[in-house]
């Protein structure tokens, strides 16, 4: 099952040095979040625009709406919590940096280039409902072990009451699905009109793991985050399908909920091996 725009190699009309100024913007992420260096994040991106300016005006459109995006979400802390206040500002803030990019892509740029494409009308192949299943197992046997012998299930709140409770599962789906509409139909989506597949891949990996490091997977997390973004755009770039790559992250982050309300009351959920 492919999708013929997200498999077509690069347009030979990208230039050769196309990638500084590509991987300056993933740059720029990796320092925004996960080194919390905003001024040199900024001057980075700024930079790595200009210079995609200078080689082609497709290109950088393209990575001005990767950095847009960037930019809304830099402007507010995204470190979880459930407190009302916090739970509404960086929703907030998410929604704009999927938001804004699509209406400039649509209203001023007067194209197509980012989709959400639910359904290709073909069926899953064994193989992928396979992987759907893998995904959750491997998740209740690794991320237990992750959380709470790194201890960075601390950067996610002790919960009090149900309500509390209901935010935090709302949260952490709610973030998963604004990965693969930023991560993967946005960013990943305009590299690939300029990159193959495997550079588009790397170079949204690297801003998707910088934002999972601010958010909280810490320590050694981005030895299993950035397998994970990798596998998503690959998977992506396979299926053309958004339903799919969703449901695997979500079924993936019912996991990482469960296991984070385990590492902060132990015994609650007596399903994990840790």
């Amino acid at each position: 099952m492919t999708s013929p725009d997200l498999d077509a190699e690069a347009p030979p009309a990208t230039p050769r040095l196309a990638l500084l100024p590509a991987a300056g913007v993933s740059a720029s992420a990796l320092l925004l979040f996960g080194l919390q260096l905003g001024g040199w994040g900024h001057a980075l991106l700024v930079l790595s625009l200009l210079g995609a300016l200078a080689l082609s005006r497709e290109l950088a459109k393209d990575l001005a709406l990767i950095g847009i995006g960037i930019t809304i979400v830099s402007t507010t802390s995204v470190v979880a919590s459930v407190e009302w206040d916090r739970f509404l500002t960086i929703g907030t803030v998410l929604i704009a940096a999927v938001t804004v990019p699509l209406l400039l892509d649509r209203l001023v740029l007067r194209r197509r280039a980012i989709r959400f494409p639910l359904r290709t009308g073909e069926p899953w192949s064994r193989a992928e409902r396979a992987y759907m299943v893998a995904v959750p197992f491997l998740g209740w046997l690794i991320l237990p072990f992750y959380f709470i012998t790194s201890g960075v299930y601390r950067n996610w709140p002790q919960i009090s009451d149900g309500g509390e409770l209901a935010r935090f599962f709302v949260g952490v789906n709610f973030v998963g699905t604004w990965d693969e509409l930023f991560f993967i139909c946005t960013c990943f989506a305009l590299l690939r009109r300029h990159f193959p597949v495997r550079i588009a891949n790397l170079l949204q990996a690297t801003i998707f793991v910088s934002f999972l490091w601010e958010l909280g997977y810490q320590a050694w997390g981005p030895l299993l985050t950035f397998p994970f973004a990798l596998l998503q755009g690959w998977l992506f770039s396979r299926t053309g399908s958004l339903l799919y790559v969703l449901i695997v992250h979500l079924l993936f982050d019912v996991v990482v909920f469960l296991a984070i309300v385990h590492a902060h009351n132990p015994g609650m959920i007596p399903i994990f091996l840790v």
